[in-house]
């Protein structure tokens, strides 16, 4: 039986939602291009750079955090690769991404 505050998270966080991920990967230069090759397949995976000193900056996309968590443990458990590190997560309800937002550079009460 879920304790009461179980309960709660839950009923929060049913709705379906949207885990964005910024991960930086460094590894073995001399392996880079299949290590690019096994990040660019992973579902919701896309490298952004890539350091001629063997770093890939690379963000994950996912339905739910234990995905984005199985994407870095595979990414950290290929040949080649010396750290995956969580720099950025961020999520959010999924009807929050259609709302539009405005440009408030100068918002009301904030100087």
């Amino acid at each position: 039986m879920a304790s009461h505050a179980q309960k709660r998270v839950t009923n929060v966080v049913d709705g379906p939602q949207a885990h964005i991920a910024g991960i930086v990967v460094h590894a073995d230069i001399r392996q880079i291009e299949a290590i690019r090759h096994a990040v660019s397949i992973l579902p919701g995976a896309e490298i952004h750079a890539v350091s001629p000193a063997g770093k890939l900056v690379v963000t994950l996309e996912a339905q739910e955090s234990e995905d984005i968590i199985a994407q870095l443990n595979a990414i950290h458990a290929l040949p080649g690769v010396y750290s995956a590190s969580l720099i950025y997560q961020h999520h959010e309800d999924v009807e929050s991404l259609d709302e539009e937002t405005g440009d408030e550079t100068d918002a009301p009460g904030i100087h």
